[in-house]
C-alpha cells in the first residue's frame, strides 16, 4: 500500500537549492509562483511549454521537504532521464516502471524502503501493484 504524506518544508532557501543543484542563479518567471505554491502546501495546476522548466517545479520543492517525493509519470523514457539527470547532479532518485527487471525493481524498492531516495518516479500501472 503506498501512503503519500504531506511534510513540512525543511529551513532551506529554493534559490539556494536552484543554485546548489542545477548552478542557475534565478528561476524563469512562471517557476518561482509555482514552487512558492507548492511549498505553501497549496494545490497547483500548473501548464508549461516543452522546455518550459517543470520538472524544476516540483523536484526544488522535494528537495525542501522532508520525506520522499513520488511523481507519477506515463513516459518511461522521461522517467529515466530525469532520474540518470537528478542522479548526475547528487540528488538520489529511482523509478519503477515495466522497463525494469525483476532485479532493478527489488533494488528501487529497497532504496525507497530504506529512505536512500528523494525522488521516485512511478508509472500509473505500477501504483496498484
Amino acid at each position: 500500500m503506498l501512503h503519500l504524506l504531506v511534510f513540512s518544508p525543511m529551513q532551506k532557501n529554493p534559490l539556494d537549492i536552484l543554485s546548489t543543484f542545477w548552478g542557475f542563479t534565478a528561476f524563469r518567471p512562471t517557476q518561482e509562483p509555482i514552487i512558492q505554491a507548492a511549498l505553501g502546501n497549496t494545490d497547483v495546476l500548473a501548464l508549461l511549454p516543452t522546455g518550459g522548466g517543470k520538472s524544476i517545479c516540483y523536484q526544488v520543492p522535494s528537495l525542501l521537504f522532508s520525506g520522499i517525493t513520488v511523481i507519477i509519470s506515463p513516459l518511461i523514457s522521461l522517467m529515466k532521464d530525469q532520474v540518470d539527470a537528478l542522479r548526475e547532479i547528487g540528488i538520489k532518485a529511482a523509478f519503477i516502471n515495466s522497463s525494469q527487471t525483476a532485479a532493478e525493481e527489488r533494488e528501487s524498492f529497497s532504496s525507497i524502503i530504506n529512505r536512500n531516495v528523494k525522488i521516485v518516479y512511478v508509472a500509473p500501472e505500477r501504483l496498484k501493484s
